[in-house]
């Protein structure tokens, strides 16, 4: 029975969803963490040596994420997060030695950093976990379905030991 609705797997289903580009969604809960900071000033904090902490923070997460795109450039892939069907080899060297995401968890500390120099504990406690819950579920699921259609036993085997995020 033919039908006018194209038959998609799941994991293409779910990426035609994504919607909200990774890092374009780090921009907007940076934002959202600055209007929080702006519009709720009753839950700012005391955070000695704030700076410092922050600048670690950014550091460290800005240091993942170019270690993440390092390993993709060098695998000469896709780094288009919206199309995981696209990935011509499966990346796991380098820093995908540690976590399956890296640019995703350089983005998270990034926001920490962002939180901890607003000095804020909503911006702090509430965006970046939030945001981890978004991408687990809108990102980077899609994204494991298809690198598990494309490259399965390896896929599989590589989840097993790395961490999706450590």
């Amino acid at each position: 029975m033919a039908t006018d609705t194209p038959q998609y797997p799941e994991y293409q289903r779910d990426t035609v969803r994504l919607k909200i580009p990774p890092l374009l969604l780090t921009v907007f809960c940076a934002a959202l963490m600055t209007a929080l900071s702006w519009a709720l000033p009753q839950f700012d904090l005391s955070i000695p040596a704030k700076n410092i902490i922050a600048i670690s923070f950014a550091v460290v997460g800005a240091a993942i994420c170019g270690m993440g795109v390092a390993s993709f450039r060098r695998m000469q892939t896709t780094m288009n997060p919206g199309r995981p069907d696209q990935s011509s080899s499966l990346v796991m060297n380098g820093i995908y030695r540690v976590s399956r995401n890296p640019m995703y968890l350089g983005f998270v500390l990034l926001l920490i950093a962002w939180g901890v120099y607003l000095a804020h504990a909503l911006a702090v406690l509430l965006v970046p976990p939030t945001f981890v819950v978004y991408l687990n579920r809108y990102q980077i699921a899609p994204e494991e379905e298809a690198l598990g259609q494309l490259f399965g036993e390896e896929f599989v085997s590589y989840k097993s030991i790395v961490g999706r995020w450590l």
